[in-house]
């Protein structure tokens, strides 16, 4: 199978459907509402907005070509393809793709992170511990670092920070000191070695709760070959400049280094601004966001069981209530 040529078993369900169809519904009503989906994947929420709202226009940005290709694929099937337009892009650069666009302000922003299915159902792309595969994951094929790079050349301490701030492992200076060692004996080049390196590196008694071995091992490696919490440290601020008063933005977390960035960015934008000791709050130091959601929502109990992956998603969401002074 070429790299370009859809996984015939992956089935997309995507996470949360409900819930964020809801949250950004009042936002896409309006005929020639745009809808920027900057995580497009396989278009899975961008086709339920789109047929719930035909007068929506979608943006879909991606930087996996293999997932815009079956998106694009998809949403013709759905009759849609005159109201999309698929950019291949990373979703920091929301504003040069608006802006070559012609599009000044959008009504809808959706960022549902982490790893596609389609990824995760392609062992080649080596996302996946569960099976053995080139040491790969990058979300753009073409980008110049794979997961092989950092793995074979990162010094022990900064492997070793590498995995314990991006996948929180307790054991992350003793997996990294057993990476050094077998390296110099033969670099990595398959997840099957290192997935079964890194599960012998952990205790037995860690290793029987709390799923793979190498599971945190893996995030951590994703992150930062696809710099993805820095790119989210900077979309998002990008996309609350872009969202027009009424505005909202659904933001679906997979871990809590995402989480809490997309808490705080939405947080600090509800937040009055006011000096302390003013009598009133002053006019321009008011909320630019209104929170909709209590926290990170989590998947209900039914869909976790018919989706085992939604269990760790979480969705947060803000309506813009005003432009900043």
């Amino acid at each position: 199978m070429s790299s370009t040529e859809p996984a015939p078993s992956a089935v997309h369900v995507p996470v949360l459907l409900d819930r964020v169809t809801e949250l950004l519904a009042p936002a896409c009503a309006g005929d020639g509402a745009v809808l920027v989906d900057a995580t497009l994947g396989l278009a899975g929420h961008a086709l339920a907005l789109l047929s719930a709202h035909p007068g929506l226009r979608l943006i879909g940005l991606d930087r996996d070509p293999d997932a815009r290709a079956e998106a694009a694929r998809r949403i013709e099937a759905a009759g849609s393809t005159a109201r999309a337009t698929l950019v291949p892009a990373v979703f920091d650069e929301l504003p040069a793709v608006l802006d070559r666009l012609g599009v000044e302000e959008v009504q809808a922003v959706l960022f549902d992170l982490g790893v596609s299915s389609l990824q995760l159902d392609r062992p080649d792309r080596g996302f996946s511990y569960a099976a053995d595969a080139p040491l790969d994951m990058r979300m753009d094929p073409a980008a110049p670092r794979t997961a092989a790079d950092v793995v074979n050349t990162y010094p022990p301490k900064e492997l070793a920070r590498v995995l314990r701030v991006y996948g929180e492992e307790r054991f992350a200076a003793r997996i990294a000191s057993a990476i050094a060692r077998e390296r110099d004996r033969e670099p990595f080049t398959r997840t099957g070695r290192l997935a079964e390196l890194v599960r012998d590196s952990i205790p037995a008694a860690t290793r029987r709760t709390g799923g793979h071995p190498a599971k945190r091992t893996f995030q951590a490696l994703r992150i930062e070959v696809n710099d993805e919490l820095g790119v989210l440290e900077r979309a998002l601020p990008a996309a609350l400049d872009a969202l027009a008063v009424g505005g909202r933005i659904a933001v679906i977390t997979f871990h809590s280094l995402e989480d809490r960035i997309v808490k705080h960015v939405l947080a600090d934008g509800a937040t009055d601004r006011t000096p302390p000791g003013f009598p009133v709050p002053l006019p321009e130091h008011a909320p630019t966001l209104r929170l909709l959601t209590r926290g990170g929502e989590a998947p209900s109990d039914d869909e976790v069981a018919a989706n085992p992956r939604a269990a760790s998603a979480r969705v947060r969401a803000a309506e813009r209530i005003r432009r900043a002074a």
